[in-house]
């Protein structure tokens, strides 16, 4: 009977980890994760069709369960490798030392025995309860380094590893404590085995290749260890017990309580609500301090400052900062607004809206001055403390959800930031000083943060009024320029309207202003904000010839030098800054001085000078007051005209120079590349890149 069983399930063991291992290798081996994993799934299903076929206690049966063992660890080691930066020295010996262990258990079962097959068999027992805790151990310790999000692709082949590993544990200790291994137990590790089975199918089609990352603190867990340990001793002293009443019935109580043993495990381990009932009870009986100060701090500051994987806005990074200290799973953010504190981010918690509801201002006021932590099963439980006026203002919907648990003002400078509310988590204890102490630290620092991300984005907004500042000034400028244009041509109008020139010169003044006044309105809209037209040659003697046409009609204007001189610039941009230098030019040069525009060639630089023979300005104002915007010597100037062409210059890959002398005028110096140089430094580097791509 019991050897049929043990053929039977091992079989069918065999054929479910052979479909598995088969379906990972259509999925493909991309890197070591993979093929790691592909072995040791079909490791295991040569395992089991060994027990079937030669039975459990045979040297094929041991051999191919180091193989599928040493699969296993292979596989959990590759995912610990790739998955984080810090590799710890203690863990990788722990890696190494379980490989040897195999090593040493196939020498063994390769050896001859002989006499001493009942020390053998005692060594062999002792390794595998070795191996087997290692292993376990390494299972804790790669589940509690992944981070929250990785858990989910680890869960279920750890449980797997756990149902294979804890059996053989219990099947190592029997065998030592019994000096022979128990043929009942052999027999039902086929049903381990497919109990383990579906667990990695699931996993293998919901991972994405093992692409599992670990948080920063990948340590040695050595509770784990402990907890082995003292499961082993109790283990030990059942096992005894039961062999010392001795009977029929022994052996039956024993298998018996191996697989309660494991079913509790199976039960317990996974349980949120019984780790979470665990870790405090260590803290609270093993250590002076709840905290980890340490690496609470880094995993605090971490959440905060990274957005992470799932690129989380600070909002939601402050609820989990803070949420994670007291292993919450959830929290809102109510914060500050023009409507006042209103619920601004939630994470994990659902049938909330954002934008509401409304906390009362005088809440507001007692928690700025008191920055009290509350509690709200307290007031659940008790009702509002007389001692503490924050508790009767708590708003009704906070009191009636019964998710929130704890509200925790962040204060800043005496003004209340905003306030977090956490959820209950797995398991529920009452806070105590340190709890309080570490979250009112935590606060201020989190308090801190939205204060400085709320001031980045009123300064973002100033600067965008500022922008908006900045081109309005300017348009005001030609709005300026052009006025006075338009009353140089009335008058002028009045004493030269007979004259055929004067009113060709008119009309092209009036054509100019017109596009002018059209590309100010264009400027003005927000949709037409940053377009540029792309750099083209621009032949600096047309330019200043048509700038004259236009000018002519108000104040003398002489263009003189070369003719065939091309600079890389932007059209329209170019005329606007040129048109703000003359019409400066224009306005201090008396009436009868005409300004000249000079076109020459420098080096690699086409240059436009705009000569006037105004008084001429100072080297004290050239350098501190001349480009600086809204600062001008004339009467109701704006002073943006120089700033506005230096800066369109600028951007054009140019430079605006200025020479000038007290009482003898001033230059203006357009200096832009040669269109020529231009398209010559563009062929040199394609004919670079070809020879190099040769």
């Amino acid at each position: 009977m019991i050897e049929a069983f043990s053929i039977w399930s091992h079989a069918l063991a065999a054929a479910l980890f052979g479909a598995i291992a088969i379906s990972q290798l259509q999925r493909g081996a991309r890197d070591w994760r993979d093929f790691t994993m592909l072995l040791a799934l079909a490791g295991t299903s040569v395992f089991a069709l060994s027990v079937a076929i030669s039975g459990p206690a045979t040297m094929a049966a041991h051999l191919t369960e180091h193989l599928r063992n040493l699969g296993w660890i292979a596989f959990m080691y590759m995912v610990w490798r790739h998955g984080t930066q810090n590799k710890p020295q203690t863990v990788a010996l722990v890696y190494g030392a379980i490989t040897l262990i195999l090593v040493l258990l196939a020498m063994l079962d390769i050896a001859p025995t002989g006499a001493a097959e009942n020390v053998s068999l005692m060594t062999q027992a002792l390794l595998r309860m070795i191996m087997c805790i290692g292993a376990l151990v390494l299972v804790h310790n790669l589940y509690t380094a992944a981070e929250e999000e990785a858990r989910d692709a680890l869960r279920l082949p750890m449980i797997g590893f756990t149902i294979l590993w804890v059996y053989d544990l219990n099947l190592a200790t029997m065998a030592y404590l019994t000096r022979d291994w128990p043929e009942e137990l052999l027999a039902a590790r086929g049903l381990a085995l497919i109990m383990a089975a579906p667990l990695f199918a699931i996993a293998i089609h919901r991972a994405a290749h093992w692409r599992v990352k670990l948080s920063r603190t990948v340590t040695l867990q050595t509770v784990s260890l402990a907890a082995i340990g003292l499961y082993l001793m109790v283990m030990v002293g059942i096992v005894q017990a039961l062999d010392y009443l001795g009977g029929e019935r022994a052996r039956l109580a024993q298998v018996s309580f191996v697989f309660a043993s494991l079913l509790a495990g199976l039960i317990l381990m996974p349980s949120s609500t019984f780790r979470a009932w665990l870790r405090v009870k260590i803290a609270k009986h093993l250590f002076k301090h709840r905290y980890d100060y340490r690496l609470e701090w880094q995993r605090f500051t971490d959440t905060l400052g990274q957005p992470g994987e799932d690129f989380s806005p600070l909002d939601v990074r402050v609820i989990r900062a803070l949420a994670d200290i007291l292993e919450s799973p959830g929290g809102l953010l109510i914060a500050e607004s023009s409507a006042g504190m209103l619920v601004q981010a939630q994470w994990n918690w659902d049938n909330v809206s954002i934008g509401s509801p409304c906390v009362p201002a005088a809440l507001v006021t007692r928690l700025t001055n008191s920055g009290r932590i509350i509690e709200f099963d307290s007031i659940r439980a008790h009702g509002p403390d007389p001692d503490h006026g924050e508790d009767a203002l708590i708003p009704q919907w906070l009191l009636t959800d019964t998710r929130a648990w704890v509200a925790v003002p962040l204060v800043h400078f005496d003004r209340l930031i905003g306030i977090v509310i956490l959820s209950h988590p797995p398991f529920v204890r009452t806070l105590d000083w340190e709890d309080f102490d570490l979250l009112r630290v935590a606060a201020r620092q989190v308090a801190s943060y939205l204060a400085e991300a709320r001031g980045q984005e009123a300064l973002a907004d100033v600067k965008q009024f500022d922008e908006f500042n900045r081109r309005f000034a300017f348009i005001m400028h030609d709005i300026k320029n052009m006025a006075s244009q338009l009353a140089l041509v009335v008058r002028n109008a009045e004493r030269h309207a007979d004259n055929p020139e004067f009113r060709a010169d008119m009309i092209a003044t009036l054509k100019s202003s017109t596009e002018r006044m059209n590309g100010l309105l264009a400027r003005l809209s927000q949709h037409n904000k940053g377009r540029r037209e792309e750099p083209r040659a621009i032949g600096l003697r047309a330019l200043a010839e048509r700038i004259a046409t236009q000018r002519r009609a108000l104040h003398p204007v002489v263009v003189m030098g070369e003719n065939d001189v091309s600079v890389l610039a932007d059209p329209s941009r170019l005329e606007q800054a040129l048109g703000h230098l003359v019409q400066n030019a224009m306005e201090i040069s008396p009436a009868s001085e005409p300004v000249a525009l000079f076109v020459r060639v420098d080096a690699n630089n086409g240059m436009l000078d705009v000569i006037d023979k105004g008084a001429g300005m100072s080297p004290a104002f050239i350098h501190g007051q001349l480009f600086k915007p809204f600062v001008s010597t004339k009467e109701n100037g704006f002073g943006v005209g120089a700033f506005e062409a230096r800066t369109i210059i600028a951007e054009m890959g140019g430079r605006l120079d200025v020479t000038s002398r007290e009482g003898h005028g001033t230059t203006f110096s357009i200096v832009l590349p040669l269109a020529k140089v231009v398209a010559a430094d563009k062929s040199n580097h394609s004919s670079h890149d070809q020879d190099l791509a040769a």
